[in-house]
């Protein structure tokens, strides 16, 4: 954030300057969208009994924006690399269900991160956004896809266990494994001064 404040003729200081985004975390977060969209095209099956669910890792980028700069930024990223990749490959459904994970993981890992910049507090937010992403992801799909893709509800059900479970808690751990190498790599970089932590 860019504040300032210079003495008036008349001793009063002058307004704070409201401008919440500076230059550099705008320029930060449109490289962080362009990143997360080339990763969404960048899948692949990793359970043999549900070579439909695919892995990838489009996720991370918004995750250390939200590290970096808040719940709200780390949001907008998702958000928008999400519509561009529905925009792109047609598959709105898909963009909702990537808007859904977002909001999932992204809120939680950044609220709790912003409260307590440790690495105590990474890793409990990041523990927290997984099982939140998890239960979210899970019952988004029995909701979505029976209602948008016309799937029997009974036959989403009986994938939770065997393909769903298992396929969002190994996402879950990877975005966040990921996550927490690359912010603690950058975050010097682009995180504001007052938010850094020595030896993070």
């Amino acid at each position: 954030m860019s504040t300032y404040a210079q003495n008036r003729p008349n001793g009063q200081p002058s307004p704070t300057n409201t401008n919440r985004w500076s230059t550099k975390q705008l320029v930060t977060m449109a490289l962080m969208c362009a990143i997360a969209i080339l990763l969404s095209f960048i899948e692949f099956p990793i359970l043999p009994s549900a070579s439909f669910l695919k892995l990838d890792v489009a996720l991370v980028p918004s995750a250390v924006v939200g590290f970096a700069y808040g719940a709200g930024p780390g949001v907008l990223v998702g958000i928008v690399s999400a519509v561009a990749h529905g925009a792109i490959t047609g598959n709105w459904v898909g963009c909702l269900m990537n808007i859904i994970a977002t909001l999932a993981f992204i809120i939680p890992a950044s609220a709790i991160y912003t409260r307590n910049r440790t690495f105590k507090g990474a890793v409990i937010g990041l523990v927290v956004s997984t099982v939140c992403f998890v239960v979210v992801e899970i019952l988004a799909n029995l909701v979505i896809d029976p209602t948008l893709y016309g799937m029997p509800f009974d036959a989403v059900a009986a994938l939770v266990v065997p393909a769903i479970l298992p396929f969002n808690i190994i996402k879950g751990v990877v975005v966040s494994i990921l996550t927490a190498l690359v912010y603690k790599s950058i975050s010097n970089l682009i995180t504001p001064a007052k938010d850094q932590v020595k030896g993070r």
